[in-house]
């Protein structure tokens, strides 16, 4: 799944937790994809940070 997909789930996750209306079951559910799909986010977005730091580094030299 692409870092847009991740982020757009993520979204509709955040939107169903916050309408409620769900039970217990599918609210934990939707809680650890969500936590999941969080932490698949962060990780790509540091490798990216980590990408444009080398190359303003070699910039410099």
């Amino acid at each position: 799944m692409s870092y847009a997909e991740s982020m757009k789930r993520l979204e509709e996750i955040v939107t169903a937790l916050e309408a409620g209306g769900t039970d217990l079951d599918e609210t934990l559910k939707l809680f650890e994809e969500g936590s999941k799909l969080l932490k698949e986010c962060q990780a790509e977005l540091s490798e990216a940070e980590g990408k444009v730091e080398q190359l303003r580094l070699e910039d410099v030299e």
